[in-house]
This record gives C-alpha cells, sequence and structure tokens, in this order.
C-alpha cells in the first residue's frame, strides 16, 4: 500500500468519527507530494524540516498546525507497526499539547490498589482512602477533582449512583455504579467512620478527618507508583516522572472503547453515553483516545474496513 493509500485510509477513518479534516488532508496532500518530489520514502524529522525550509516563510503557529497534522499521520503509521518515524513532540514549538496516556494494564490497576491499602499512618485511615479512591477512579473514570468532592451524601448505595455536583465547567450529572463497587464503597465508610470514631461528611478523608486534597492524592498515588516500578524512586519525597493519577480515567475509557469494538457494538452510537457518562463537553474530546492509543487507532482501521467491503 502506497503512503497515498494510507493517507486515505487514515482520513477515511478519522472522518467516520466526525472530524472535519479538510485543512489536514491539504496540509497532508501537499507533504506526500514533496516526499514523491525528493523521492523520500519514509517520514522523518528530517524530511519535515527539509519541507519546511523548502515551502518558503509561514508564521509559527501556521508550521506549528502542518507539524502536528504530519505528526498525527506518523503516529497512525507507526501505531499500525510501518517503518515510519512516530515523529516527536516540540519540534515546532507552539502551545503545550495533550499528553499521550499510560494506558494501565489490569494487572498495574490491582498493583496499586493493593500497595496503596499498605500506606502507613496512625489510624489506618491513609492506606484505607487511597486504595478506595485509587481504585474508584480506575472503575469509574472520575476526574480527581470530581472524587475527592464526594460527599456521603453524593452517594446512592440503594441504587447505585454518585452524583457529581461539580464536575468540569460546574456541571452536574449522574454516575451509575457496578455492584462490585457499591459494595468496596460501604465497606470503606463503614471502616473509616470505626477508625475515626465519628461520621464524616466529606467520602475521602486524611486520617485527622479532615477532606483528602489534591496535593496529598498525588502524592500518595506517586508514592505507590515508586515501590511497584512504575516510576523511579526520589529522594525526599519527590514525585517524580511517571504514569498520573489522571491516567486511570484514560484507561477506564480506552478500556471502554475496546470493549465495545470487540463486541462488534457501534461506537458513534456508543460514544454519545461514554461522552456524557465522562463528563466530557464536546464528543471529540471522547474520540481523542482513539488517535491516543494505537490498539484503537487499529480497531477502527479494521472496523472501516469491514464496512466498507461489497
Amino acid at each position: 500500500m502506497t503512503l497515498v493509500d494510507e493517507l486515505d485510509r487514515y482520513l477515511s477513518v478519522r472522518r467516520s468519527l466526525g472530524y472535519d479534516l479538510s485543512t489536514s488532508a491539504r496540509i497532508l496532500g501537499n507533504f506526500l507530494a514533496f516526499m514523491d518530489k525528493n523521492g523520500d520514502e519514509r517520514i522523518t524529522s528530517s524530511v519535515f524540516l527539509e519541507w519546511q525550509r523548502d515551502f518558503g516563510h509561514a508564521g509559527r503557529d501556521t508550521w506549528a498546525a502542518r507539524y502536528s497534522a504530519v505528526r498525527l499521520f506518523s503516529q497512525w503509521l507507526s501505531g499500525l507497526g510501518q517503518h515510519h518515524e512516530a515523529l516527536p513532540p516540540g519540534l515546532i514549538p507552539n502551545r503545550a499539547r495533550r499528553v499521550r496516556p499510560h494506558i494501565y494494564s489490569a494487572d498495574e490497576i490491582a498493583n496499586i490498589v493493593m500497595v496503596a491499602a499498605d500506606l502507613p499512618s496512625t489510624y489506618g485511615v491513609r492506606g484505607l482512602t487511597c486504595s478506595t479512591l485509587f481504585g474508584l477512579i480506575a472503575a469509574t473514570g472520575l476526574r480527581i477533582s470530581e472524587a475527592l468532592g464526594l460527599d456521603v451524601d453524593d452517594v446512592d448505595l440503594e441504587n447505585g449512583v454518585l452524583t457529581i455536583r461539580q464536575g468540569k465547567l460546574g456541571k452536574a450529572r449522574l454516575v451509575p455504579l457496578h455492584a462490585s463497587v457499591k459494595d468496596r464503597l460501604r465497606l470503606y465508610m463503614l471502616e473509616r467512620d470505626r477508625l475515626l470514631g465519628r461520621p464524616s461528611q466529606p467520602l475521602f478523608v486524611t486520617c485527622r478527618g479532615e477532606r483528602m486534597g489534591d496535593c496529598g492524592a498525588r502524592y500518595n498515588f506517586a508514592q505507590v507508583c515508586q515501590h511497584i516500578g512504575l516510576r523511579t524512586p526520589q529522594l525526599y519525597g519527590r514525585h517524580g516522572r511517571g504514569p498520573r493519577i489522571h491516567d486511570l480515567r484514560h484507561s477506564f475509557a480506552v478500556r471502554t472503547l475496546i470493549q465495545w469494538y470487540q463486541a462488534g457494538a457501534d461506537p458513534n452510537r456508543e460514544m454519545v453515553k461514554l461522552t456524557t457518562y465522562l463528563g466530557h463537553v464536546k464528543p471529540e474530546h471522547t474520540y481523542w483516545y482513539i488517535e491516543a492509543v494505537p490498539e484503537l487507532l487499529q480497531l477502527a482501521s479494521d472496523r472501516l474496513a469491514q464496512e466498507s467491503r461489497p
């Protein structure tokens, strides 16, 4: 398959997901024409920079947009196992872009919850709270701020529903819970109140009975990740670099999408449900996961190929 053929397939897949790619198609068409003229068969950073020099003057934002289009296409090719370079971020400096998420395996999530439960504290609340908090985010895809903002009154264990009062941009929503999550939350609240010696209105608390804050949650998560090898151990309590707590939310979304593809469901229909469930403002914020994860790109490509067969 030629690069032009691969570009047609790439654009078809992304258009099937609702994207308007007229600008990207023009940019990529010009770039491939330049490659063909120069006899280049492999997309690399040096080829892009040669194109930039040959093209002539344009503003940094314009070239950043062109680079973004070519970079996404190169990631598509690389994710499909082809020999093209996945162009790196930052070659053309511009505004910060979204970091590709770390998709946790089931074993990694189980280890995070297990090790978090053993975090030391005077009364044992630290480990209890952190293991339940991390597990809830992994099981529901909540944002860390949404989970930490929960009160006991927001947890309806009888009907298995969480009420998110202050989601992104102040939007409220209801989040249904799996039976196993309901049971875990029920046990957590009973044990938390026993250890504290009193009921607590905030759901996730410290050993002092105060609502756990964002900094505390991220610090504890970093400590757990260092312990299980997802981050390099650091001195003086530093967090280090590596997979983030927010990637638990990404992992939930990606697992859901993969299950839909594997079950033969129509992702375009189901995507509205996931967008609402996650509290995304626009559907394209949910579609982004497909671009960010090579396995989903391949599933989307395979689905399109099946639908296009006579």
